[in-house]
């Protein structure tokens, strides 16, 4: 058995074999993409490829990706950038999002984690005209959401729409011209990728205004000399990611076998349709660092919601949004798998969920005993 099995990918995803290589040669040759002569011309030449890469991952051109340094600079450009003072946003956003626009009004989510149409729709008749934000899904459960629908009303009020689309990329279908939206935010790491890069589809006639003053790269939207390795390495996590994640028969089997071991834990989102890699579940009167120390210590890695607020002891936001019960979300822990889980990974988590669940009802069963 491998020393861990990871089960964290949607907190950041290993670096695929061919990535790493193409990051290498790029590396090895250097260059600026701004620069005239051939080194700089091949750089340039190695960043194009990228973004055609990238592109072709979310259906948009080539020339509608602006590089960056990852998805929460995507996510902060598309708030800041599209120019409407009004901005909307769904209660189980990242922490980028929200952070970003402190000011932003709140659509609510139902039990099931879906972003509320009919709360945005009041909020859209309101005469002023709005940016919407509403992610493709979400990082902590996995639920996809109906952005094909918000884009239809926001349209039919005059707003634009931003996509936060960094866990459902490379995991599920996402295109920019079905979806309809005017930005989408993309992270590298999320797919196998390296840190520290990312991008922001700008739909071709959005209107769109950078806050960042220097050169003319990435058209203008983004000034700075470009990140050439780590762009390449996104393209070629693009490229080896384009024919989506195929982990829902690993997902349903951890599921089915989780809640046999304990019939009272709970999956959250089950309700709505999810990524295939992502599970978020309860274990009864466990909280969830408890559970993240045991499963480390019987080594399998995986997070107590999402990555950015890992080390909080703080209730979860997004449960917390979907109407969860306190003692359940303070009991949650997210499994996510990706491009190198294997079923051997599932056995371990498994195997190890279950001894921690029978060492605690054992227990509990004592106490009760004693007492």
């Amino acid at each position: 058995m491998p020393a861990c099995a990871y089960l964290d990918h949607n907190a950041t995803s290993p670096i695929r074999p061919s990535v790493l290589d193409a990051m290498v040669e790029a590396l090895s040759e250097g260059g600026n993409p701004s620069s005239v002569h051939r080194v700089g011309r091949r750089a340039r030449a190695r960043v194009d490829a990228a973004r055609r890469q990238v592109a072709a991952l979310v259906g948009a051109l080539p020339a509608e990706i602006a590089f960056t340094s990852g998805g929460t600079e995507a996510n902060n450009m598309a708030l800041r950038g599209a120019g409407r003072n009004r901005v909307l946003v769904s209660a189980i956003e990242h922490e980028s999002i929200l952070r970003a626009v402190p000011e932003a009004e709140v659509i609510p989510v139902d039990g099931r984690g879906l972003v509320d149409l009919a709360a945005l729709e009041r909020l859209l008749a309101k005469p002023e005209p709005a940016l919407v934000s509403v992610m493709f899904a979400n990082n902590e459960t996995g639920v996809i959401q109906p952005v094909a629908e918000v884009v239809r009303l926001a349209r039919a009020a005059g707003a634009m729409v931003h996509c936060d689309a960094v866990q459902g990329a490379g995991k599920a279908r996402v295109d920019l011209r079905d979806l309809g939206v005017d930005y989408l935010s993309l992270s590298a790491h999320k797919l196998g990728g390296p840190t520290g890069v990312g991008a922001l589809a700008v739909r071709a006639g959005a209107a769109f205004v950078s806050d960042r003053n220097g050169g003319g790269q990435e058209s203008n939207r983004r000034a700075g000399t470009e990140n050439v390795a780590g762009i390449v390495g996104f393209g070629a996590a693009a490229e080896a990611a384009r024919d989506g994640l195929d982990a829902a028969i690993l997902r349903d089997r951890l599921e089915v076998a989780l809640l046999a071991i304990a019939p009272g834990a709970k999956v959250h989102g089950a309700a709505a349709p999810r990524l295939v890699n992502t599970t978020c579940i309860s274990m009864p009167g466990v909280k969830a660092e408890t559970q993240v120390m045991a499963l480390d210590l019987a080594g399998v890695c995986v997070s107590a919601g999402a990555a950015c607020s890992s080390g909080k002891v703080t209730r979860s936001a997004v449960l917390s949004a979907m109407g969860v019960n306190p003692a359940e979300a303070e009991a949650a822990i997210r499994i996510s798998c990706g491009w190198n889980t294997a079923s051997e990974d599932i056995d371990r988590l498994i195997a190890a969920w279950k001894a921690l669940y029978i060492r605690v009802t054992h227990s509990e069963l004592s106490q009760a005993r004693a007492a």
